[in-house]
């Protein structure tokens, strides 16, 4: 018989929904049916699929880097009952010809996305043109927002069992919404933070903070460490710098002269070793980052949330304990010294409280189901034809 196809549409704006993808991609190879299917994922910004999705994309990430708050309009206005609708209609009308040509090209059974734009673009496109491809979503932040509530769409897979009742409540079937965690790459959990110390450098014993700002390497890293080094207590510092060489080069200087012992790590698959070496994470609230955390049971210091997700997402972690939000106006340094001097443990409690770490399991075991589903539905029409 021939492998049914699974095609994983991502965004590259940011990591996230990069990194959502290939979590689920790995789940399905290790499936025990994956010999019987072939999986691709397709970067729907990417230059090669559409050059006007790439420039989307450039101004899209310009506009985070320069005017947030105009991003926090957008995201209130589409995050409206009403104009979230015709904000994903219009996006969807824009991407539906990229769309009918990757399904043309890859002929999949089953689409899963981990970004709204690609979700509409594939919704709509089966709604016009008669697609027989099995549709499902991944939300890849902890709160609900009406870009990604397309109707039609045959599975949701959502973080909490919270969003998964807020759904019901705006009348989707509960089967179709399944609250499975957001996807994480597999890691060591085993690992101690001796070990994982020794993997990053690290030999001296000192308390350890890691600064991320995802893939990007945004969230204002480099006042972050001006202010750490006016802690009288001496630190190991793990520096995440992510694709931004300017912040790697900057961090690399300061970690010349710096009183902290400063290891500085360009864009890196090692994040899950760099959490299990840390002590607490400072960081901007992205979903995939936060999941990443409490799966490694790493306190967090959340601060710059672009306005809209990353806010809910800082209010998430900050009320289940895990996370500590620093709000424009407050010092760093004083929370540090208040976390690493009085909070750690509870705070690791509570991040280990929050983890999903099989949720890429998870997922992959339900679109195997589907897959299975759909593959028997079509074989029975064969029959009765």
């Amino acid at each position: 018989m021939e492998r049914a196809r699974i095609l994983i549409l991502t965004a590259s704006i940011g990591s996230g929904h990069t990194r959502a993808a290939e979590a689920i991609r790995a789940a399905l190879a290790a499936h025990p049916q994956a010999d019987a299917i072939q999986v691709d994922v397709v970067d729907f910004m990417a230059r090669e699929v559409s050059t006007i999705h790439y420039l989307m994309k450039r101004i899209y990430l310009t506009m985070l880097r320069f005017v947030p708050d105009l991003y926090d309009v957008f995201f209130r206005i589409a995050g409206k009952k009403a104009s979230g609708g015709i904000v994903r209609g219009a996006f969807a009308q824009v991407m539906v010809r990229t769309m009918g040509r990757i399904v043309r090209r890859y002929e999949p059974d089953l689409v899963i996305a981990t970004h709204p734009f690609p979700e509409g673009a594939a919704a709509l496109w089966r709604t016009r043109y008669g697609g027989s491809y099995a549709l499902a979503a991944l939300l890849t932040d902890y709160a609900l927002h009406a870009i990604w509530l397309v109707r039609g769409v045959d599975q949701y897979f959502v973080a909490t069992e919270a969003m998964a009742a807020e759904m019901a409540e705006r009348g989707f079937a509960p089967r179709t919404v399944e609250a499975s965690g957001i996807p994480i790459a597999r890691a060591d959990y085993a690992l101690r933070q001796m070990e994982a110390q020794e993997r990053v450098g690290l030999h001296g014993g000192l308390p350890t903070v890691l600064l991320m700002g995802g893939g990007l390497g945004l969230g204002g890293m480099d006042r972050t460490l001006v202010a750490l080094e006016t802690l009288e207590r001496r630190l190991a510092i793990l520096v995440a710098a992510g694709h931004n060489e300017v912040l790697e080069a900057h961090a690399r200087r300061v970690a010349e002269t710096s009183r902290h012992v400063i290891r500085v790590f360009a864009y890196t698959d090692e994040v899950p070793v760099l959490m299990r070496a840390a002590d607490l994470l400072i960081t901007k609230p992205g979903g995939l980052t936060i999941s990443e955390a409490f799966a490694a049971g790493l306190p967090l210091l959340l601060h710059d949330p672009i306005p809209g997700p990353e806010t809910e997402n800082a209010v998430y972690a900050t009320r289940r304990g895990a996370a500590v939000w620093l709000h424009p106006g407050e010092r760093m340094a004083p929370a540090v010294e208040e976390i690493l001097a009085h909070r750690i443990s509870e705070m690791r409690r509570a991040a280990g409280d929050c983890a999903c770490e099989d949720a890429a399991q998870r997922v992959a075991k339900i679109l195997m189901e589907m897959l299975t589903r759909k593959r028997g539905h079509t074989h029975g029409k064969e029959k009765d034809a």
